[in-house]
């Protein structure tokens, strides 16, 4: 045996463990906060970027108007496309919003399936066979966005029938 003293009695070690958790409570506390901060950064990230988007869109139809194009189909189906691009912005930012609200899963994934849609939906419109390389390529093409969307759509019936059943995920 060593001369160091008596052992330590159990109070001694419950002072250490108070320590050790409360260190590891500030530092999770302090890891939290830098968390939250990013989300909020790319949250306004995003609402820069949709900022942008409409700007650029007003833009791009007063030059359509004033040069004549606002005539033209693929015109008016490229502001479509510029104009679900930036819904997908919304939703994504909707996303960073609800995590950094730490809002329920159930909601996190509606508005992640949103985006899905919105997405594909966006594929479907400037959709165009002449951009494959042969008429397989763009078939396989089109039946892989139909799956996907025919899939995002049975997820939002499944949350929509089933969602209000579900307890509460957080």
């Amino acid at each position: 045996m060593s001369g160091d003293g008596p052992p330590p009695d159990e109070t001694e070690f419950a002072d250490l463990d108070r320590g050790v958790s409360a260190v590891g409570d500030r530092f999770s506390n302090l890891v939290g906060r830098f968390i939250r901060a990013v989300e909020l950064i790319a949250a306004a990230v995003f609402a820069l970027l949709f900022a942008i988007g409409v700007a650029d869109l007003g833009l791009q139809i007063v030059g359509a108007i004033q040069s004549g194009g606002i005539t033209d189909p693929l015109v008016v189906i490229g502001f479509i496309d510029t104009g679900l691009l930036l819904l997908i912005i919304v939703e994504v930012y909707q996303t960073v919003i609800a995590y950094t609200e730490e809002s329920d899963t159930r909601r996190i994934v509606r508005l992640v399936i949103y985006t899905g849609v919105i997405a594909m939906v966006r594929k479907v419109i400037i959709f165009r066979t002449g951009e494959y390389a042969t008429a397989e390529d763009a078939l396989l093409a089109a039946a892989s966005y139909t799956a996907i969307i025919l899939g995002l759509v049975a997820l939002l019936l499944v949350e929509r029938v089933y969602g209000s059943s579900l307890p509460d995920a957080e």
